[in-house]
């Protein structure tokens, strides 16, 4: 895993909509912290009744799994992503996100 390409495939794949930095949402909601947070929480930003009710709490594996076809894990979101479907990206993108916390 690397978190350098992790972040490269951060700034081509999901920039235009998320931020990773602490309280900066746009579009969609700041990743900062994104590990151990339940799904629909971040203050301030307006998700989907689906997200917010899905009750999902972000692990490794559970972002894992929603990254490669959200749509799919969480039916009716509002991001608008058709996934990440190689193994390796996704690894890649967690390793950084994981480096992206909320006491910035």
């Amino acid at each position: 895993m690397s978190e350098k390409k992790g972040k490269k495939l951060f700034i081509q794949k999901c920039k235009q909509c998320h931020s990773f930095e602490p309280g900066k949402n746009n579009q969609g909601p700041s990743l900062a912290g994104l590990f151990g947070r339940q799904s629909g929480t971040v203050p301030a930003f307006n998700y989907s009744d689906a997200n917010k009710g899905a009750k999902v709490t972000w692990t490794e594996a559970t972002f894992d799994e929603y990254i490669t076809d959200p749509k799919k894990y969480i039916p009716g979101t509002k991001m608008n992503f058709a996934g990440l479907k190689k193994r390796r990206d996704r690894k890649n993108l967690i390793a950084f996100l994981k480096t992206c916390t909320e006491e910035k």
